[in-house]
């Protein structure tokens, strides 16, 4: 059998399955009765040994058969599920995730699971299953380290603002005997010169004195030989080699897209397993294609728009009524392009779960993941990149927000701390939030910090205020943490964070109150290129107005609306909400023909908040084509891009969440 036909059915779905294991391990592990959820990873792992062996992939088949044996002990209540089950399954999962990647890769996806298999087999015998037992000075000496997905964005970013990456090997003399004493001294040495972004092994392990090989990468502008010079100005220092650092990174498999094919079971004893099963009927597509689909249809929604004008203008029967056909099927044609590039960030969020899980262990600390909103959807191209910002706000969160139980105990909160992940619509963007109840951000740290890194001046400080201050720990290379930790980015600061959701065309913000938690909230563009919109006009410029943020139309009296403290204001529906003139805010001079006895007002939200902004008319609704301003002109206030309309005038297209109050 020519398995390479089958490659791409069998990615993703063992993709879905270990998803699913991961999903109900959570659950099994607080509800270990359940034996219905010990049957579902048992017939996900069945089912994944079953395609493995089939595709010719032993080391997946050999591990999945150990998970097998453990959870078949499990449900036929010969074996009891413990924390150290879960923890040993989980990285099994791991190791079954890091194997399946590489196929992606174009690789043959083998990984030495030898030990986690004596593991595996240990806990199925009723003993204790133990660590390995190779000394951790051994393990990846001489070898390249690995990088994940975070730190390797982050070499990305230092590499364009001249950083160099470089990978040490320090050997320590053999009768050291303050071994964590030396490798903090160079690792002090090596900081004088850059950051350093990871360490084999890790800082912890370190920091245990039981280690006399360590390896660790740097960034830095330092010539290579200044940096171990340094080093070997430490006393007991056998030997420090130092080479450029060559980032082992897999070709990613092409990104697709599923439309319509028939997938076919691994096997017989596969079939008898997946009894649930569904055939699926799908093709792939690469993503390019749809683009190239996506470009082409906005060129139809221009032609289409200048269509229409035009048979308003002849006024032919027959013409008009081809066109609003027309219209209509191109409309439904527009919603089937969007909605195949539209996925939920549901693929993003469930992975934290686990990530979450194993941090607070590491960490001792106490707490829930609560998530929200997973079901949101938001386009391709963006879900493939939120992922590490999430990831590395998350371990901030952890490290730096969230405090130890007896900490919480003291200031009188709950032992455990809660962190919520919630994401949701507002117009034509979508907003992500963490936010935890943790320890929030310390003024008097960070404007110390701030003055210490000659960022600012003690005078400059006291007129900002606490928004203000928050947002200095964004500052490239800004870090108030105490210790170097691998969980937090080993100080390299939110700043590459930032740096990523402003490339996605998003923004980064800080809410934050001491001793009370934070909340960090990304606002990313749909990146949907055809919005219906309202056209609106303002001293005969053209504004659009997305729908989607739209709450209502009014046309109210002068006399109807009202200034309280500074600010103009009407009663809709019981509430007073602000009102923004258009005008003032895009400085466009008054209409001599407009009637200043009617104020049209449209009705717009962000979240639960609402504004009016007033303009000079109501044209009408349209759908239009967004068209970035291009670099010359971003970050132009509350416009978030340019339309082309029918008689082949430009109107801006407003972003209503910047102007509500």
């Amino acid at each position: 059998m020519d398995t390479n036909d089958y490659i791409e059915i069998f990615l993703d779905e063992s993709n879905e399955h270990l998803q699913a294991v991961n999903d109900q391990l959570l659950k099994l592990e607080k509800q270990s009765d359940d034996l219905s959820i010990v049957d579902e990873i048992f017939r996900s792992a069945h089912t994944l040994k079953g395609m493995a062996a089939t595709m010719g992939y032993e080391d997946i088949a050999s591990l999945t058969h150990n998970m097998e044996n453990v959870l078949d002990k499990i449900r036929n209540s010969s074996l009891h599920v413990t924390t150290e089950v879960i923890d040993v399954t989980f990285t099994a999962v791991e190791a079954l995730e890091e194997m399946v990647e590489s196929i992606a890769g174009g690789n043959t996806g083998k990984k030495d699971v030898t030990d986690l298999i004596a593991r595996l087999e240990a806990i199925e015998n009723g003993k204790q299953p133990e660590e390995s037992k190779e000394p951790v000075a051994a393990k990846e000496a001489l070898e390249s380290l690995d990088l994940d997905e975070y730190q390797l964005t982050v070499l990305d970013q230092a590499k364009e603002q001249g950083f160099e990456a470089y990978q040490m090997e320090v050997v320590l003399d053999e009768g050291c005997i303050l071994k964590a004493a030396r490798a903090y001294m160079v690792v002090e040495a090596v900081e004088q010169h850059g950051e350093i972004i990871k360490t084999s092994p890790t800082v912890e392990e370190l920091e245990a004195g039981e280690v006399d090989r360590f390896s660790l990468i740097v960034l830095t502008k330092s010539p290579a030989a200044d940096v171990k010079q340094s080093v070997h100005k430490v006393s007991e220092v056998e030997s420090a080699d130092i080479s450029l650092y060559v980032a082992v990174k897999e070709e990613a498999a092409p990104a697709t897209e599923e439309i319509a094919a028939t997938t076919e079971e691994a096997q017989t004893e596969q079939k008898e397993e997946t009894q649930k099963a569904v055939t699926s009927k799908t093709i792939r597509v690469n993503l390019e294609r749809i683009d190239d689909l996506m470009n082409l249809f906005e060129e139809v929604v221009i032609d289409r728009s200048r269509l229409e004008d035009l048979a308003s203008e002849i006024k032919n029967d027959a013409l008009q009524e081809t066109v609003e056909h027309m219209s209509r099927v191109s409309e439904d044609m527009q919603s089937l392009i969007l909605t195949m590039r539209m996925v939920p960030v549901e693929q993003v969020f469930n992975r934290f779960p686990r990530m979450v899980r194993g941090l607070a262990k590491d960490l001792n600390k106490n707490l829930d993941l609560d998530i929200i909103g997973a079901e949101t959807e938001l386009d391709r191209t963006v879900i493939d990149e939120i992922g590490d910002p999430l990831v590395h706000l998350i371990r901030n969160s952890i490290d730096h927000g969230i405090e130890s139980p007896e900490e919480r105990k003291k200031a009188g909160k709950a032992e455990k701390g809660s962190l919520t992940l919630r994401a949701f619509h507002s117009g034509n963007h979508v907003f992500i939030e963490m936010e935890d109840d943790g320890a929030g951000i310390n003024r008097e740290k960070v404007a110390a910090k701030a003055i210490q890194n000659g960022v600012l001046t003690e005078a400059q400080l006291e007129k900002l205020s606490d928004q203000e201050v928050n947002e200095l720990i964004l500052a490239s290379g800004f870090s108030t943490a105490e210790t170097v930790s691998d969980i937090s980015g080993r100080g390299v600061g939110l700043d590459v964070v930032k740096s990523k959701i402003e490339s996605l065309g998003g923004k980064l913000s800080i809410e934050s109150t001491q001793g009370k938690g934070s909340k960090f909230s990304i606002q990313l563009p749909l990146t949907l290129s055809i919005l219906s919109t309202l056209l609106v006009d303002v001293s005969e410029e053209i504004y659009a107005i997305p729908l989607s943020s739209i709450i209502e139309t009014l046309m109210l009296e002068e006399k109807e609306i009202m200034d309280a403290h500074g600010q103009r204001v009407i009663d809709f529906r019981g509430n007073i909400i602000p009102v923004v003139s258009l005008r003032k805010v895009f400085d466009v001079e008054e209409s001599t023909t407009k009637d200043s006895s009617i104020q049209p007002i449209v009705v717009v939200k962000k979240g639960n908040k609402l504004t009016g902004i007033l303009v000079d008319s109501f044209i009408g609704q349209k759908e239009v084509v967004l068209k970035s301003l291009g670099a010359y002109l971003k970050d132009v206030f509350a416009i978030s891009g340019a339309t082309i309309l029918g008689d082949g005038r430009v109107a801006l297209i407003l972003d209503p969440n910047a102007l509500v109050k």
